[in-house]
């Protein structure tokens, strides 16, 4: 008998560190279970999900680029948030074997921030750099928490167009990218009682890719820089806020937060989140 299965897909594949994730997780729970990644190319992604379908040990597939929302229309029915958001991350058999998409993005994104949502503000903005397919989920888990958004891109119009269909509701703003790369000389107001994010949701200072350039002249005082890439973990753009003695999110906590609710999707059980000390690790080497 075949044991039972996930996986994560895209194109390219072999960089994803979901499998060191998911495995890591069903050997310490002791379940007969494998996690893989499988190389899926755009052209083949309706005879991946046809053969799927009719596989009883699969439990799903984690999907990453760029098949977050090209994959939507092959799904019988696309379960909140990613109905909202428009990106599929997670897919999975629902009754019949009939195909059901959702996404863990924004649940993971949220998770290393749930002690500051727990608590009560009198403002609360963010400053997210990127329009791709994180930021997505970025901006409209972050609008349903009451913040107000300024959105960066390299096409202001997309970051507007964004801003319209993910959070129509609030003053937000969209701007081009390039406005934070240059010192300003901005005075922010008393930031007490205030949560100010600076979120990095795009590639930029990814291995292989330029950096992020912002001047942390931008960032009002307290603010807390989170930074979504995972190659390098400790990007310039976090080595720069901590110079500024800004605190610090890595690209790991979402990274294990997003996992862990497909996880428990896919096996049934929660993920031990005791040993992510451990998991980071792993991941690091």
């Amino acid at each position: 008998m075949t044991r039972v299965y996930a996986e994560v897909i895209g194109d390219p594949i072999a960089h994803s560190k979901s499998p060191v994730i998911h495995n890591f997780w069903l050997e310490k729970l002791g379940i007969d279970a494998e996690y893989r990644a499988c190389h899926v190319r755009p052209e083949g992604l309706a005879e991946y999900l046809t053969a799927r379908r009719e596989d009883p040990a699969w439990r799903g597939c984690n999907v990453t680029m760029p098949h977050k929302q090209t994959v939507i229309p092959l799904l019988a029915t696309i379960q909140p948030p990613a109905d909202a958001i428009g990106a599929v991350n997670t897919i999975y058999p629902a009754t019949d074997r009939v195909l059901a998409g959702t996404t863990t993005d924004a649940a993971g994104f949220l998770e290393p921030l749930a002690d500051h949502l727990a608590a009560t503000h009198y403002f609360r903005m963010a400053r997210i750099m990127g329009t791709g397919g994180a930021a997505r989920a970025i901006i409209a888990a972050l609008a349903d928490k009451g913040f107000t958004l300024v959105v960066a891109g390299r096409d202001p119009g997309k970051a507007r167009a964004l801003l319209d269909e993910l959070a129509p509701k609030g003053e937000h703003h969209a701007i081009d990218l390039a406005h934070f790369a240059d010192p300003t000389d901005f005075a922010f107001d008393d930031r007490d009682a205030c949560l100010d994010l600076v979120i990095n949701a795009s590639s930029l200072g990814m291995q292989g890719q330029p950096p992020l350039l912002f001047d942390w002249s931008h960032a009002p005082p307290g603010s807390i820089a989170y930074d979504i890439v995972t190659a390098p973990l400790d990007t310039p753009f976090l080595q720069g806020a901590r110079a500024k003695r800004f605190a610090t999110i890595d690209g790991y906590a979402m990274l294990i937060g997003q996992a862990a609710a497909a996880f428990e999707r896919f096996f049934g059980q929660p993920a031990p989140r005791e040993h992510d000390a451990e998991l980071r690790e792993l991941l690091i080497r």
